[in-house]
């Protein structure tokens, strides 16, 4: 029996959000909202959204002694995240700058802070959590070794779900893991480089090519293209008014994996996953805007 229904191994940042009439170009100043601190990290919030959704999860993660660590343990914790796995470090707590346009798309730089710190050696002395849940979830806001390590001590029959965000070259035995690898557009480009075609059916047999065992291309509004041996197949994402993208991939890949966990199929994982990161672009925030399995459109 599993303690938990999914591990995230990842980063925990504050979002340090500023909105914008337009973002500006190279080298040009634009005036900007009040600034608004929000708890963040692609590993909080995949565990914030799982949780929501009534997922049992726990974090792995690295957060300073500081106002925003203790920002992001009260948002995991209000969530109902199991937080015994979120080391405090004497590193400040990863911060991630975010200017947000009126049509809710957004752009982020990220300064690791302790995020940097989560080391292999946190991966091994973790070995219960590892064996506490049958589906691990990880990014690339964590140093890649770290990765790298989840990968090799999954419990038998556990799974791998990993998104390369930011996007970097992955070692084949990490790739060859994961079951899907998880990519939206502009990082499908970033990993088939001039191989890449035009179209995301193109992208995905040339992404399973590289060794994962399946593959998921989230396509905002247009949904996601979901690939393993048995072929392509896509899926729809319900029609919403977009407000703010912050965080909307990390829910997507939270509700996904747990499906996963439960038993869906991949397609089927997908379609729930686009109901849950549709929800999420209609309301402002990451952490915040993240809804419960009641709010879901058809719920």
């Amino acid at each position: 029996m599993h303690h938990h229904d999914l591990l995230i191994v990842g980063s925990a940042n504050a979002d340090l959000v500023v909105a914008v009439d337009r973002r500006p170009a190279a080298g040009e100043t634009v005036l900007g909202s009040d600034l608004a601190v929000h708890p963040g990290g692609k590993g909080a919030n995949q565990a914030v959204a799982a949780a929501r959704l009534g997922a049992r999860t726990a974090l792995l993660a690295r957060v300073g002694d500081d106002d925003h660590g203790r920002l992001l343990l009260t948002s995991l914790r209000a969530a109902g995240v199991d937080t015994a796995g979120v080391l405090v470090d004497e590193a400040p707590t990863g911060v991630a700058l975010i200017v947000v346009d009126p049509g809710g798309d957004n752009s982020i730089v990220v300064s690791q802070g302790a995020n940097a710190r989560l080391t292999p050696d946190d991966i091994r002395a973790a070995g219960t959590l590892l064996a506490s849940a049958p589906v691990v979830s990880v990014q690339l806001e964590i140093p890649l070794a770290t990765v790298t390590e989840v990968a090799r001590a999954l419990a038998p029959g556990a799974r791998l779900v990993l998104n390369p965000s930011p996007p970097a070259p992955l070692p084949d035995e990490v790739l060859a893991v994961c079951d899907p690898l998880i990519v939206n557009e502009h990082e499908a480009r970033v990993m088939l480089g001039d191989s890449a075609g035009e179209r995301p059916e193109d992208w995905a047999p040339a992404l399973l090519a590289l060794g994962p065992r399946s593959v998921v291309v989230t396509l905002g509004a247009a949904g996601a293209l979901v690939a393993g041996p048995d072929g392509c197949e896509r899926v729809p994402s319900p029609r919403v008014e977009p407000v703010d993208t912050t965080g909307a991939g990390d829910a997507f890949t939270a509700a996904l994996a747990w499906r996963l966990g439960r038993g869906d199929d991949l397609p089927r994982a997908a379609a729930y996953a686009a109901r849950v990161g549709s929800a999420a672009v209609t309301r402002k925030g990451a952490q915040e805007s993240y809804p419960t399995a009641e709010e879901l459109p058809g719920a």
